[in-house]
């Protein structure tokens, strides 16, 4: 491999994950404008999010499973073509069901991205630069999250509709699907499908499912440092999801902003995130994934636990930048954790195992956060948001010790050999 290849594959990915991010958010900022256009209440459309994660989460495994066994490239354009489907059936929704079942397809297809690209990731990077291929890949999504935000921030100044704001993404997301695929055609095999070693013997039946189903669980249960990688993934994410939804209605509702200043800053908070995200990368490999850990989730609960007191005067409103990339700067180590817990055969199913922590995360966190916004107010359901990022806290820091004393047993191990 060259390392212009590597670039190459790299940055494809990372539009990739640009591209999906945007997908997955694009309700969030309209989350008040859909309640009112087709008659139901905030939970409702924090349902509609939740039921995408719902099917992100139902198909982790089967997309990691085809991803580690027949081809990273395959699980990237079902990701990224589906996705594309269900954005425009999104935008064209007539009703709240039709809403739902947009969502259904979406989910479908962005649950494919997370499969895909750590893999492809894991095949082009070294120990050396892996934390800032992972940072390169997590500063694409960050900036997808952020896109939708601004794109909904300019087309309301315009005076134009929702479905015009969704219709860009869109437009968007289907052009550059079309780029990456493209781009991926002249990449090795070596790095788009896993090595000969890895495949299945043979081609997977019926009868066979129900033992394929057993080897791949017991791989999985079998690593406890992956397990509890994806119960941190499920707290960010909730965390990250009751941040990326209700930030708007915090600042609109609780700080008093006007709504179309509220979506701006919360598209610039994201933004900062994007950025967080390649300084944490740098750090990974720098100074390791502990510090970092540390860093990010603490910073997480301070800033939430100061925007939760709804009295920050409007200079120290500014502070709600560090709000998203509190979890963006340690997100590279949470992925160089989990490359560090995993065997290369077993990357796929990990990462997958990982995102359904995340996705679970996006499935919980929209209804439930909306649910108790309208229960017991802005205020008690940010504090929530703080004791999350406490126990991200807690948890993260045990995990990067325990992956540090395992890549020194494998050391001490292959160096007596």
């Amino acid at each position: 491999m060259t390392d212009a290849q590597d670039r190459r594959v790299v940055g494809l990915v990372a539009g990739s994950h640009f591209v999906n991010h945007a997908y997955i958010v694009m309700l969030a900022p309209l989350v008040t404008v859909l309640a009112a256009r087709f008659d139901v209440s905030i939970a409702a459309i924090g349902l509609a999010i939740g039921v995408q994660n719902a099917v992100v989460l139902a198909l982790q495994l089967p997309f990691g499973y085809v991803s580690d066994a027949y081809s990273r490239t395959l699980v990237l354009g079902i990701s990224l073509v589906v996705g594309t489907l269900g954005a425009a059936l999104t935008a064209l929704s007539p009703s709240y069901w039709w809403l739902l079942g947009a969502q259904v397809i979406l989910g479908v297809g962005v649950a494919g991205h997370h499969p895909a690209h750590y893999p492809l990731l894991a095949a082009v990077s070294t120990a050396e630069n892996r934390g800032r291929a992972y940072s390169a890949h997590a500063f694409g999504g960050a900036v997808g999250l952020a896109a939708p935000y601004a794109v909904v921030a300019a087309t309301t100044a315009l005076g134009l509709s929702w479905r015009v704001a969704i219709g860009v993404v869109t437009v968007v997301g289907g052009s550059y699907a079309a780029y990456c695929l493209y781009g991926f055609r002249s990449v090795d095999d070596e790095v788009t499908r896993p090595g000969l070693a890895e495949r299945p013997d043979g081609r997977p039946t019926l009868r066979s499912v129900p033992g394929r189903v057993q080897s791949l669980l017991r791989t999985l249960a079998s690593s406890r440092g992956i397990l509890a990688l994806t119960v941190l993934a499920f707290l960010t994410s909730v965390s990250a999801w009751a941040i990326r939804t209700y930030t708007p209605s915090l600042l609109a509702a609780g700080y008093g902003l006007p709504e179309g200043t509220a979506s701006a800053l919360t598209a610039a908070m994201l933004v900062v995130g994007s950025g967080l995200i390649l300084v944490g990368g740098a750090l990974t490999d720098r100074i390791g994934t502990g510090p970092v850990v540390v860093a990010g989730y603490g910073l997480l609960t301070v800033v939430a636990a100061l925007l939760a007191t709804l009295a920050l005067p409007p200079l120290a409103l500014g502070i709600v930048l560090l709000f998203s990339g509190s979890i963006s700067l340690s997100r590279p180590a949470r992925s160089s954790l989990a490359d560090a817990l995993s065997a290369r055969a077993d990357l796929g199913k990990n990462f997958a195992l990982v995102t359904i922590g995340i996705s679970l995360g996006g499935a919980v966190a929209p209804p439930l956060f909306g649910y108790l916004i309208d229960a017991v107010g802005l205020a008690a359901s940010f504090a929530l948001v703080a004791v999350l990022g406490a126990c991200s806290l807690a948890l993260g820091w045990r995990i990067a010790r325990v992956a540090q004393q395992t890549t020194s047993t494998t050391a001490s191990a292959a160096a007596d050999d």
